[in-house]
């Protein structure tokens, strides 16, 4: 878009009209069954920030509360009827795109505002967000890149909630940052760190990463703000898009092209030479580039009319992730069109394989299966016993299977533990 169209439309992320602070005061009043002043030693009327959802008001906690400086995020009263008949309406259009487009139905469409709803009305809970930024916390504990605000639970309800007051500089005032002698080059780098450890570590990741929601310490880390959406992935889907990012950071695009047929995203009689050639021509003229020098909009445009020609189905739970990283990007261009997005996010992603697959990850599984496997070892031959005795029945053969099963999985576990074994013992030999 064009740069002051652009301008205009950031305002909507901590600028956008506030309600009026007496409706705010009556929010707490009803949330708490007192008024502001019985809850808080200082209360500020005046919003310091005004979003779609909600508002947020400096305070400070009471003496024998601890005495805390805090902001309050009050919600916006009756916003529940607003959303609803926005989110009918964005269904609506799904439906008829999902019937009259010929890719309506690969592209998923009511599924990905399905998912969208889902996060929309989870953003109506502040108790949620709530839960979602002390989790990133602890997340996060003695982090040298990102500070996340302390929850205080005493005073958080479904539409108040009351955090840590953060100071900071905002993100997007990269003049400042700068004469505060902030490495901007360095922060970009963080950033990109950030997301991958959220993504890849935890599964968990903060999924609203705009400027309005992220300010600098004085110490150069990160400070997050705003915690109502909040995305989550499987440990099959983090698997998957470590395998394609590595391979993608590799150039290995036929690595690319099979992780998307053997996780069913493509269709499985998918020819993986024409896949992989295609995603050569979308992907290699990006690499060795500055971000300054890559449009992800031209980039995604051919990914995606590369999905459509091999009839790639849309994940929906990805949509978060996918906007994320957009978010990513944007940053990134603003504090350091120099970063190289590639060299930076490669040695993460290696070193996280390898904590997975090699030996790290190894000792880390047998350690979360020793407790099964102690309780279940004991029992598997007479169960395994008691299953081959009885008469060959149809409704017992998944039963069957999965005894079968569980004995291979002891019995690989028992070959790993006897090699473990021996290296120790050769370690102590020699």
């Amino acid at each position: 878009m064009p740069m002051d169209i652009a301008d205009e439309l950031a305002k909507l992320q901590d600028r956008v009209p506030p309600f009026a602070s007496d409706l705010a005061l009556a929010e707490i009043e009803k949330a708490y069954g007192r008024p502001a002043s019985e809850v808080f030693a200082e209360f500020d009327p005046t919003p310091i920030a005004s979003a779609s959802i909600a508002q947020v008001h400096f305070a400070k906690l009471r003496a024998e509360d601890g005495g805390h400086e805090v902001a309050v995020k009050v919600l916006r009263p009756n916003m529940l009827s607003v959303i609803e008949h926005d989110l009918a309406l964005m269904d609506n259009l799904a439906m008829l795109l999902e019937k009259l487009w010929a890719d309506g139905k690969r592209l998923k469409p009511r599924e990905v505002v399905a998912e969208f709803a889902k996060y929309l009305r989870d953003e109506l809970d502040l108790m949620r967000e709530a839960a979602n930024a002390s989790q990133l916390r602890r997340n996060f504990t003695d982090s040298t890149l990102l500070i996340v605000p302390e929850i205080y639970w005493d005073f958080c309800t479904s539409t108040v909630m009351v955090m840590e007051r953060m100071k900071g500089t905002p993100i997007s005032q990269t003049d400042k940052l700068r004469a505060e002698g902030i490495n901007l080059s360095k922060l970009s780098a963080a950033g990109v760190e950030i997301f991958f450890t959220q993504v890849f570590r935890d599964g968990f990741f903060h999924a609203d990463m705009h400027p309005g929601n992220i300010f600098v310490a004085p110490d150069g880390r990160y400070i997050a703000l705003d915690f109502g959406i909040v995305g989550t992935l499987t440990d099959s889907d983090k698997n998957y898009l470590a395998q394609n990012f590595l391979a993608f950071f590799r150039r290995d695009y036929k690595r690319v092209a099979e992780a998307h047929i053997e996780s069913g995203w493509a269709p499985k009689d998918t020819r993986v030479d024409e896949f992989e050639a295609a995603i050569r021509a979308v992907c290699e003229p990006i690499f060795d580039r500055p971000l300054k020098d890559i449009s992800f909009g031209k980039v995604l445009l051919r990914l995606f009319q590369t999905s459509r020609r091999f009839n790639v189905e849309i994940q929906p739970q990805l949509v978060m992730l996918q906007k994320t990283l957009l978010n990513i990007e944007g940053l990134g261009r603003q504090l350091d069109p120099e970063l190289d997005l590639w060299t930076t996010a490669k040695p993460f992603l290696e070193r996280w394989m390898s904590e997975q697959i090699g030996w790290r990850g190894l000792i880390r599984g047998f350690k979360q299966e020793a407790p099964y496997l102690a309780r279940t070892l004991p029992q598997l031959p007479r169960l395994v016993h008691q299953a081959l005795a009885q008469p060959a029945r149809a409704d017992l053969q998944p039963q069957i299977d999965r005894l079968i099963a569980a004995q291979q999985q002891q019995n690989r576990w028992l070959a790993i533990i006897a090699l473990l074994l021996a290296l120790l013992v050769g370690a102590l030999v020699y």
